[in-house]
């Protein structure tokens, strides 16, 4: 059950597309400026798209923690914690990532560029499957479907 929502949507699945593509978007551009030879305008988009992935992920962890505790069997419970605890790992990871960027930072004058994209990588990879145990638990475990709600299925479905 999901207690975070509007009219009988859930909030957390619908906010966690926006940081889930910023950030893929940041792996991106880090790879085309290592493709390309050229920083601008990737640094730049890059440096952006954190930002707002952090942003968008602060806004989705609030309904998602609610959700969260709403939860009560101990399976489900503890795989909503895994869920939680990666994605706080890639946060972390991205906003050291975004500090390093920052205009004044060493990265940004050009140092640095390998652990950045090693950052991005990692937290690219966490994001995967930090996404992969969201799907666990809506699809297997109905966590926030409304079961109630449900008409019956039409041809095709």
């Amino acid at each position: 059950m999901a207690l975070a929502r509007i009219a009988r949507h859930p909030l957390h699945p619908m906010l966690v597309s926006f940081p889930i593509a910023l950030f893929v978007v940041a792996f991106l551009c880090d790879i085309a400026r290592i493709v390309t030879g050229t920083t601008s305008p990737y640094w730049t988009l890059a440096y952006y798209s954190i930002g707002g992935g952090l942003v968008g992920a602060l806004l989705a962890s609030l309904p998602g923690f609610v959700d969260y505790l709403s939860l009560t069997r101990s399976e489900v419970r503890r795989l909503g914690l895994w869920h939680m605890l990666t994605n706080s790992a890639v946060v972390i990871l991205f906003l050291f990532n975004f500090y390093l960027r920052r205009p004044s930072g060493a990265a940004a004058a050009g140092g640095g560029s390998g652990l950045l994209v090693f950052l991005s990588s990692v937290g690219v990879v966490l994001l995967g499957i930090s996404g992969w145990l969201g799907g666990e638990l809506v699809y297997v475990h109905r966590v926030g479907v409304d079961e109630g709600t449900r008409g019956p299925r039409r041809k095709g479905e």
